[in-house]
Parts: C-alpha cells; sequence; structure tokens
C-alpha cells in the first residue's frame, strides 16, 4: 500500500474554496488529514467546508465537524493573517503543512499596468506566502518538521512578452521557495513549488463566460506537447505527494506540472 502517511496532519490551504485550491482540500480530506482552507468569500468559503465534509465522510470513520474547517481571510491583510494561524493553532494544536495557494491570474504589458496593480498582486502573491510562511515555522518546528508548497507557474522561470505582473511575481515566489529550503532543511522544515501550467479551474470557467469551458479548453490544448489541459486533481496529488512521508528527501524544488509547456527545467 502506498501510503502517504498524512493521517491527522493538519493542513493550510489559502485559496480553497475553488478550482486548484478544493481540489487538494478534498486530496487531503480522503487521506485523513484535518484540513484547513481559508478563502474571503465566506459564504462560498462555508458552502465549500459542508461539501467536503459530506464527501469525505463516505470514506473516513471520522467526525467531518472535527476534519475540515474553513476561516475567511484576506491574506493580503497582515492582521487577517496573524489571527488566521492564531486560530488554527489553538484549535487543532499546531499546523504540519502551508500550502500557498492564493492567487489569481494577471497578464498585461508594461504600459497597461499602473503601480496600484502591481502592488495588489505583490501582496496577494508574494506578501501572503512570505507572511503565512514565517507564522507557521514556528508551529512546525515544535512538531518536528513540516512542508511548504508555494503555487507558481512556468512563467516564472521563462516570462512570456505580456504576462506582467504575475511572472515577476511568480518569479519572486520561486527565489522565496529556494531560500527558504536553504534556511529550514536543518529543521526538517520541507519547501517547494509547483509551477503551473494550464489546468482546468474556475478561473478559466469565468472567462469563457456563456460559453462552453470545453471548447476553451480544447482550444489551449492545441499549445500544450501532451496535448490536454491538465486536471485540477492532477495538481492535488502532486501537493498532497510532496507534502507526504515519501518525499521527505525532496526540497528546495520546483516542479513543471504543464503537460511538457515550460521550455525551462
Amino acid at each position: 500500500m502506498f501510503d502517504l502517511g498524512l493521517d491527522d496532519k493538519v493542513v493550510l490551504i489559502t485559496g480553497g474554496s475553488d478550482g486548484l485550491g478544493r481540489a487538494t482540500a478534498e486530496r487531503f480530506a480522503l487521506e485523513g488529514a484535518k484540513v484547513v482552507i481559508c478563502a474571503r468569500r465566506s459564504e462560498r468559503l462555508l458552502q465549500a467546508v459542508d461539501e467536503i465534509r459530506k464527501q469525505s465522510v463516505q470514506h473516513l470513520d471520522k467526525d467531518p465537524e472535527k476534519e475540515v474547517f474553513g476561516y475567511s481571510a484576506d491574506v493580503t491583510n497582515p492582521e487577517d493573517c496573524i489571527n488566521l494561524i492564531s486560530n488554527i493553532t489553538s484549535k487543532l494544536g499546531g499546523i504540519d503543512f502551508l500550502i500557498n495557494n492564493a492567487g489569481v491570474s494577471s497578464a498585461a504589458g508594461l504600459e497597461k499596468l499602473n503601480e496600484a496593480e502591481w502592488l495588489a498582486d505583490f501582496h496577494l502573491k508574494v506578501m501572503s506566502a512570505v507572511r503565512l510562511s514565517k507564522l507557521v515555522v514556528p508551529s512546525m518546528r515544535m512538531r518536528g518538521g513540516g512542508c511548504i508548497i508555494n503555487a507558481s507557474i512556468g512563467g516564472g522561470k521563462a516570462p512570456a512578452a505580456r504576462s506582467l505582473p504575475t511572472s515577476v511575481m511568480r518569479s519572486a515566489g520561486l527565489n522565496l521557495t529556494k531560500s527558504l529550503a536553504n534556511e529550514f532543511a536543518a529543521e526538517q522544515i520541507r519547501v517547494n513549488a509547483i509551477c503551473i501550467g494550464l489546468i482546468k479551474s474556475m478561473q478559466w470557467v469565468r472567462r469563457a463566460g456563456n460559453k462552453n469551458p470545453q471548447d476553451l479548453y480544447d482550444d489551449m490544448a492545441k499549445r500544450i506537447p501532451l496535448g490536454r489541459v491538465g486536471e485540477a486533481e492532477e495538481y492535488a496529488d502532486l501537493v498532497a505527494f510532496l507534502c507526504s512521508k515519501r518525499a521527505q528527501f525532496i526540497t528546495g524544488t520546483s516542479v513543471n506540472l504543464d503537460g511538457g509547456m515550460c521550455p525551462v527545467i
């Protein structure tokens, strides 16, 4: 049996009410972990928590209300971050895994962006990861180790034209990943990044508008060497593996999950 060893581990997933974050929460819940998701929209967050609880109870002999939790928080707000980690630590005793998943795709040319847009993306994609990582390290240290996963994109390694400000922020996230991995490796706190390619998510559904999202996915697939768009569950599986005891010798790396799109190894 390929046991990931995630049972009763505490995982915090930012941006966990939809898309890739939601799929990751479901994966950890099915592995028996205690799952905490946070998001800004309270109504959608509570709905996601309820749905994940109903799904997990079908597979696990546990009380779902003691296994899946949701906290409304804006990760760009320092006070929200402090309260979030404090509440989780008080309720569950600590945090084993942090998945810095919150973020939206922003892609434009230099002359199209104003300073406020640059700063908003910086706080969402870089400073949120910095703040939350700093806040969870003491808990992980006390628990004998842990794992931080930073969501990134291939554009953080090989930026395309008019991919600002996201490509810059994701590049900073890759630097942060390597820096933290080197700093905390001796304490068994592992830090890795996943460079996401074109994967099915709510942002693409919203972008499709009234059109069938599958038509958009079919068009996107023409750019991908493997010939298809990725599934949210494939991202969730990789996150779970990188956090697991099966990946204890992996830190400081960025894994491309993009069907072969990124030209950089």
